[in-house]
C-alpha cells in the first residue's frame, strides 16, 4: 500500500512534538533554525523549499518528502516547479532519486486532492 503524505504529516508533526516534550531544547532550537533558514531573503521561501524537496528525495527520506512537499505547496510553489525540481533530483541521485521522485509525485497528488 501506498503511503498516504498527509497522513503521514500529521502524524510527524505529533511525533515532533512528543520529541520536544522529551528534548525541548533541541527541538526549540530546531524550530527556531527552521523558521530562520526559510525567511525570504536572496532566495524565496519558496526555492529554499523546493531546495529542501529535491535534498529530501536525494538522502531518500520519506517524512522530509511529506514536510517540503506540504511546505514547497504552502509557500506557492506549482505542479511544475514541484516536478522539476524532482527532475534536478533525479539528475544528481540517480535511480534511487527515481523511486524517490515518484514518492513525491504522490505526495504532490495527495495533497493537492485534499485542497479541492
Amino acid at each position: 500500500m501506498s503511503m498516504q503524505y498527509p497522513e503521514h504529516y500529521e502524524h510527524l508533526k505529533a511525533l515532533m512534538g512528543k520529541l520536544g516534550n522529551e528534548i525541548p531544547g533541541t527541538m526549540a532550537s530546531f524550530g527556531r533554525l527552521h523558521k530562520e533558514t526559510l525567511v525570504d531573503s536572496a532566495l524565496s521561501a519558496k526555492t529554499k523549499e523546493l531546495i529542501a524537496l529535491g535534498i529530501a528525495i536525494t538522502v531518500r527520506c520519506d517524512g522530509c518528502i511529506a514536510f517540503h512537499v506540504h511546505d514547497a505547496l504552502a509557500a506557492g510553489a506549482s505542479r511544475a516547479e514541484i516536478t522539476e525540481c524532482i527532475g534536478v533530483a533525479i539528475l544528481m541521485g540517480g535511480g534511487p532519486s527515481v523511486m524517490y521522485g515518484c514518492e513525491a509525485l504522490e505526495a504532490l497528488e495527495q495533497f493537492k486532492a485534499q485542497e479541492n
